[in-house]
Formats: structure tokens, sequence, C-alpha cells
């Protein structure tokens, strides 16, 4: 019998702490089944919250991260507990928006990304950061992120 491809998973199945920081976070990946196509992976996280770097305040946001995987997928469990790891993390919406791309772009090295974050106002303003990294390959349906433009979102 072949070796499991999910036996290094050191955190699916197991009770796992949430970790303090973004940096303590670990993603971990598994390999992409059916390599010979391409197709896109969506997360979405409605309630993703950090802290202003400055007053401390919580932030929040609705977080959509898409994907067209290269070699691996990210494992979900690891990915809610890097999003879970920002709760007490102070940063500006533009670095918690793009560090998320940037440390998935290191784990899974997928052929394209994109990570759209809708944050919530601060001081009557909100702030909805984009980045993407890659192009789409040819063939592979991107739907639109599904949030609306703000009107009180909800």
């Amino acid at each position: 019998m072949p070796a499991s491809p999910y036996k290094n998973l050191k955190q699916l199945g197991k009770k796992t702490p949430v970790p303090q920081s973004p940096e303590q976070a670990v993603l971990e990946r598994v390999p992409r089944p059916f390599p010979e196509h391409d197709y896109m992976v969506r997360f979405v996280c409605p309630e993703f919250t950090s802290l202003c770097p400055l007053t401390g305040q919580p932030d929040f946001a609705h977080i959509v991260v898409d994907y067209v995987p290269g070699k691996w997928l990210v494992e979900s469990k690891s990915l809610k507990l890097f999003f879970q790891s920002f709760r007490n993390h102070g940063d500006f919406h533009e670095a918690c928006t793009v560090g998320i791309g940037d440390r998935l772009i290191k784990t899974i090295a997928p052929k394209w990304l994109r990570v759209s974050g809708y944050w919530y106002p601060r001081g009557g303003m909100p702030i909805d950061v984009f980045f993407q990294k890659g192009k789409v390959p040819a063939g592979v349906h991107v739907p639109d992120t599904g949030v609306a433009p703000y009107r009180g979102r909800g």
C-alpha cells in the first residue's frame, strides 16, 4: 500500500492551539489532485479580524482567497489557524492582505493567486485591498468574489 500523502500533516485531526502570531502559524500543504487539469480553489473568511497597529482596536474584513494550484494545495485547517493568528496581530489592512498572499505563495507556489480584502470601515471609510500574482491559466473559470461594494456590508 503506498504511503498516504497526508501522513506529514501535524494539525489536521488533532487539537491544535491557535498560533499567537501569523509568523508562528504553520501553513501545511498537500499534493494537488488531478495535476493534469488546471482549476481554481476558493477560500472565504467572512469574519477575519486583526488589530489596528496604533490603537489596538479590532479591525474586521471579509477575505477571499482564490488560487490555481501548482503542485500543492493549502491544507484548510492550517489556513483557518493562520487566519485566526491575526486576531492579536497589529498591522495595517494592506500588510495583512498582502501578507496572506505572500505566505501562500511561499508555501504552495500557486500558478495564480488573488487575495481580496474587503475591510469594514475604520474612521468612517472602508479600505479594500487586492493582491494578485501570476496569470490565470487559459480555460480556468474565475468567478467574481461575490462581495458587494460597501453599502453597509452584510
